[in-house]
């Protein structure tokens, strides 16, 4: 009979992190769940031993060689500055904590696997890119930055732990825009917007992945002996337009200067921390090729783009909005605001 597995989770309280762990806690092939993270999870996990640390400090090494784990799951990449107290931060969380932890695995003897969530984003998006990207395409790490940037960063110092850790089978899962009940991100908020700002004449393709395919994609990347990098995404498209229609809002097309303004609009707002990735990402958009995910560990996403994007609407529908009349008054400021910047009124489709 195999061992059961012991696995170590960044990012614990975070929703993939902690989606994971509730996951782990139901299989009956994994004994222990150790989760790492500055705060602790929000809900209570029977098989979880959480321990309150950073990833860049050296009492991770400890926790390794303590627990005996085989398996660890690195979920800690951030991708909103604000969320971490400013883009510094969260460099230093992104980029300088990959490398300790990856230091930390080093020097655990008992380590077999390590999986590391990526993103697509190191591809960059542009005119000049394929139209399904396979894994093996040049990230244009010139092009990159913010959240981009620190993924390429990362998965630089993961390449050279494979190098030097032959004997553990290293995965980085490459994954597209996350959306579902319960994450919140750039994108998901840029969605939710009460008027969804555009640029004019551009209509980019989007391929989504739901939440609960995210989790089960990095579950089943411990598996087996798979190694190397996956693209991990939902199969199908939406365009922009048609995503803007099935969520029932308003579109405001800009002219393409006024796209770097709006961005640092919303942000005055606080609605939407939209790096220039992102920005990018809704002009030319991105889509990837799965087959090697699929091929490798039998992924198979159960919602396609279209659908994961009607299951984030579903649940951000049913969501309290507050007080009615307040509301209303914010929305008006916002519009007005970007209709100045526009010069145009907003387009109800």
């Amino acid at each position: 009979m195999a061992a059961k597995r012991r696995v170590l989770i960044t990012g614990v309280s975070r929703f993939l992190g902690l989606r994971l762990a509730k996951k782990l806690e139901r299989d009956d092939d994994v004994e222990l769940v150790v989760g790492v993270d500055i705060e602790e999870p929000p809900v209570g996990i029977e098989k979880l031993d959480f321990v309150r640390a950073d990833i860049r400090s050296p009492l991770i090494a400890r926790v390794l060689d303590s627990t005996n784990v085989d398996t660890v799951v690195h979920t800690n990449i951030a991708s909103s500055p604000s969320r971490l107290g400013g883009r510094s931060q969260m460099k230093e969380n992104n980029v300088i904590g990959t490398m300790q932890l990856l230091a930390a695995v080093h020097r655990a003897k008992n380590i077999r696997k390590v999986v590391m969530k990526s993103s697509s984003a190191v591809y960059g998006s542009g005119p000049g890119e394929p139209s399904i990207v396979p894994e093996d395409h040049a990230a244009r790490h010139v092009d990159l930055s913010g959240y981009a940037k620190d993924c390429a960063e990362a998965e630089t110092f993961a390449r050279d732990f494979g190098r030097r850790r032959r004997d553990v089978d290293l995965v980085v899962l490459r994954t597209q825009n996350v959306v579902g009940p319960t994450v919140r991100s750039s994108l998901t908020d840029y969605l939710s917007l009460p008027v969804i700002p555009t640029a004019l004449g551009f209509d980019p393709r989007l391929q989504l992945l739901h939440e609960e395919d995210a989790v089960d994609a990095l579950s089943a990347a411990m598996t087996g002996d798979s190694r190397g990098i996956y693209n991990i995404a939902a199969p199908g498209i939406v365009y922009l337009s048609q995503a803007i229609r099935l969520l029932g809002r308003p579109q405001l097309p800009l002219l393409l200067p006024a796209a770097g303004p709006t961005a640092r609009l919303l942000q005055r707002f606080n609605l939407v921390d939209f790096p220039v990735d992102q920005i990018r990402l809704i002009l030319f958009g991105r889509v990837v090729d799965i087959r090697r995910a699929q091929e490798a560990f039998g992924f198979a996403p159960r919602f396609t783009s279209q659908e994961s994007l009607l299951d984030f609407k579903h649940h951000r529908d049913s969501e309290p909005h507050g007080d009615p009349a307040v509301r209303p008054r914010w929305e008006r400021d916002l519009i007005d605001a970007l209709g100045s910047k526009s010069g145009s009124d907003v387009e109800t489709v």
